[in-house]
């Protein structure tokens, strides 16, 4: 079984209904269960993002916008969602959740972010773009640039769609 990179966007009200759900249920069954629409998987691409923006040298607010992209905050505690035997994400770090305020901030910064102007600083072989990005970029098909292209877009799409619904951002990996 592979191990992605997922997200949710989610209200707050949600995360306090799951959050008292668990609470209240004998076995902390918090019955995590965010709209297919409003989630995203973006498989391995976080850590071969993160480092072909680090290549291309772009500045670090937005890089760390990225990271937060991905990664979550620490600013809302979902711990909760991390209980045995209802783990959302039994298969990595902790789950961690963005407020809206700060998936708003994000998704100006990743909106900055000139991911065609990133990839145009990799190595024109695919080969040797994938060994530089490493990550199990090496091993794509088709080379890193599509697949990371095609990734941001999902993840900057993601984050609009959070941002205009005012929405948290939830992320752990499964």
């Amino acid at each position: 079984m592979a191990v992605t990179q997922q997200l949710a966007r989610v209200s707050a009200e949600y995360l306090a209904d799951c959050r008292t759900r668990a609470e209240e249920s004998f076995e902390g069954d918090h019955q995590w269960d965010p709209p297919a629409a409003d989630c995203l998987d973006l498989d391995w691409a976080p850590a071969m993002l993160e480092r072909a923006c680090e290549i291309a040298g772009i500045g670090e607010l937005h890089l760390a916008a990225l990271r937060r992209a991905t990664d979550g905050g620490v600013a809302t505690d979902v711990g909760f969602l991390n209980a045995h035997p209802h783990a959302i994400g039994p298969f990595g770090p902790a789950p961690a959740a963005l407020e809206p305020l700060a998936a708003r901030r994000v998704s100006g910064l990743l909106g900055e972010i000139d991911l065609q102007a990133v990839l145009a600083m990799l190595p024109l072989d695919i080969r040797e773009a994938g060994a530089l990005i490493g990550h199990g970029a090496e091993g794509l098909v088709d080379g890193p640039r599509t697949y990371l292209m095609d990734h941001f877009d999902a993840l900057r799409r993601f984050y609009a769609g959070a941002s205009k619904g005012g929405l948290a951002v939830v992320s752990w990996w499964d």
